[in-house]
């Protein structure tokens, strides 16, 4: 099953997005919007960007946990990632917003 990108509403009446893998497991989640019509922006470009390897920071967290931003041309952040126990699993997750990230599936909770 290929992933999708889930859009929900925020309790501040702001929306945001979250890109899920074929399990259903959440692997990244974007930013606090304003609109929907922005959440839907920032999903294009998670499927325009999220193929390029070089668009991904991998970074470590202060408790030495892993985690990773998506970001776009203008180095802008489009999503983060949770936070892993290693850097294995990390780029495991990159992979998967990799693979799934190009869904055209946007399920809408709002």
């Amino acid at each position: 099953m290929n992933g999708w990108f889930d859009v929900n509403k925020g309790k501040a009446d702001d929306f945001y997005f979250v890109l899920k893998a074929g399990n259903g497991e959440a692997v990244l989640t974007s930013e606090m919007y304003k609109s929907k019509d922005s959440a839907n922006a920032g999903i294009a470009s998670v499927q325009e960007n999220s193929g390029a390897d070089g668009h991904y920071a991998r970074s470590k967290a202060a408790d030495g946990r892993f985690h990773f931003n998506l970001k776009a041309p203008n180095h802008q952040v489009i999503g983060s990632s949770q936070l892993y126990a290693t850097e294995v699993s990390r780029d495991a997750g990159i992979k998967s917003v990799q693979e799934n990230g190009k869904s055209k599936t946007i399920k809408d909770n709002t």
